[in-house]
């Protein structure tokens, strides 16, 4: 629905999501707060899904033409998210997935879950995805979050167990569990360039995964939980890790010597070559990061957002650009 010209879901999105159905972007049911009989249809669904998250997911499945929520003993093939609770703006949580994904896929193809907004009957919007751990026969794929593969978990780690840890130590996991771990890892890298350019101050260990295949190897999963949440929460932290890009002091001068100890652009360069990728590839990922791109504003304004958080949006975007070109 941010492709010019269409005031409903395009055909794209249709054949991506829907495998071509024209599916209706109204839900059959008023959001789980609105109305009580609906809220207990919701309540029973969650019980039943077993996706990890502080914020509310439904299992969705895609009856003839129409989205419904599943029953039991039926596999979901999407996962719902309506607006969360005790955020700022957090009626804009949807919209702000929903954009930060299709930012990350149109325009630095980095590889997405597929996902759109949907509407509850009270026109409140909320954001859908489609399960990449799902076959379309609907048998479930291997998925391993790095958190399962650090063996950190809250009764061993602590309640901050999932950001403990390290981006260059997510690396040297990538390298132990791929067999093709070369090819992962530049997207790894892509993608981590990506949190840091969008605010995405929540990319833990356990928003980043590995996925079965059909030869039964793994690869890094799509990419999802893409979004700024410098909008949503007080947090000024540059990075969701606690020890940032490396396992180990290194840092560049330009960064010791900067008043507010940003990351430099050399600092990115050199994670790249500290996770095994090759100078010249480094600078031809790093690249498109370090130019403001017209497409990702253009997006921007045609987004769900309203209008101060559009402003908001791009103003946290072009201060990350201003810090990740720092020399």
């Amino acid at each position: 629905m941010l492709l010019e010209g269409f005031s409903i879901y395009s055909p794209l999105f249709l054949r991506r999501m829907f495998n071509g159905k024209k599916v209706s972007h109204v839900l059959p049911y008023n959001a789980p707060e609105v109305d009580e009989q609906d809220q207990q249809k919701f309540m029973q669904n969650q019980k039943r899904i077993s996706i990890s998250g502080v914020q509310e997911k439904y299992s969705v499945l895609l009856e003839k033409n129409n989205l419904r929520l599943t029953e039991e003993k039926e596999q979901g093939m999407y996962i719902l998210k309506p607006k969360p609770h005790g955020l700022q703006r957090t009626g804009m949580v949807p919209a702000n997935e929903h954009l930060t994904m299709q930012i990350a896929s149109q325009i630095y193809k980095i590889k997405t879950a597929e996902n759109g907004i949907v509407f509850f009957t009270n026109n409140e919007p909320a954001y859908i995805t489609k399960r990449f751990d799902v076959s379309p026969d609907g048998r479930k794929l291997g998925k391993e979050d790095f958190a399962s593969l650090a063996g950190k978990t809250e009764e061993n780690a602590g309640r901050n167990f999932k950001y403990n840890y390290s981006y260059e130590g997510i690396a040297e996991l990538i390298k132990e569990y791929v067999g093709a771990w070369k090819v992962e890892m530049e997207k790894y890298y892509r993608l981590v360039i990506f949190n840091f350019l969008f605010s995405n101050g929540d990319a833990h260990l356990k928003n980043f995964s590995l996925l079965e295949t059909i030869n039964g190897d793994y690869v890094l999963s799509p990419a999802y939980d893409l979004l700024n949440t410098r909008i949503h929460v007080s947090d000024e932290g540059l990075f969701a890790l606690d020890n940032d890009l490396f396992k180990e002091w290194n840092w560049s001068d330009c960064r010791i010597q900067n008043a507010d100890h940003f990351p430099c652009k050399e600092d990115f360069i050199e994670f790249g070559k500290a996770i095994k990728i090759s100078e010249n590839r480094v600078i031809k990922i790093l690249t498109p990061f370090l130019e403001e791109q017209p497409e990702a504003m253009s997006l921007i304004d045609r987004s769900f957002f309203d209008k101060e958080t559009k402003i908001l949006y791009r103003q946290h975007y072009q201060e990350r650009l201003e810090i990740i070109n720092m020399e």
